[in-house]
């Protein structure tokens, strides 16, 4: 185990921490556009191009400035990153996520029915509308596969993850 700031080991099992007492060094969010395309449904995802998790395919989304909502961090992230305003936004997760090296984060996961405008290529990332049933999980964190099929179907959730960088050492997932 590696030593946290604090100068602790962080735990490698979601059982070994006290998630009453954890608190994530950085809140964040993640939101999903979904669509009607041609040939299905589709989902938004960017690849992303800089920062946690560049070259990873995810989705928009990004840290909660000071005094900003969740909701509102969300949806700035969304048109920075790829110049659409989602809409029909409903809040889909929470997501804790523990590095063994001690960097954390507590995700709100958001889904929005429609958007304004025309996803772009900008400095962050490269937008992605995928169909829905052929979601790239082999290019993503590994623990979208377990809670991104969740949210398409609108069942609430609720995940704690522990990583060694892209490596996921353990998790637990429930329905909200």
């Amino acid at each position: 185990m590696k030593p946290t700031q604090r100068g602790g080991e962080i735990p490698r099992t979601v059982a070994a921490i006290d998630w009453t007492r954890w608190r994530a060094v950085d809140p964040a969010t993640l939101l999903f556009i979904r669509r009607r395309g041609a040939g299905g449904p589709e989902l938004l995802l960017i690849r992303k191009k800089r920062g946690l998790g560049a070259g990873k395919i995810n989705g928009p989304g990004g840290r909660i400035e000071a005094g900003e909502t969740p909701l509102a961090a969300a949806i700035r992230e969304v048109e920075e990153e790829v110049c659409v305003v989602p809409r029909e936004i409903t809040k889909s997760g929470e997501l804790r996520f523990q590095f063994v090296d001690g960097y954390s984060l507590h995700v709100h996961v958001f889904a929005a029915r429609g958007h304004e405008g025309e996803a772009r290529e900008t400095d962050e990332a490269i937008p992605l509308w995928t169909p829905e049933d052929a979601i790239p999980f082999d290019e993503m964190w590994a623990d979208d596969r377990h809670w991104i099929p969740m949210m398409l179907k609108g069942q609430a959730f609720s995940g704690r993850f522990i990583f060694d960088g892209d490596r996921l050492l353990d998790y637990t997932l429930e329905r909200r």
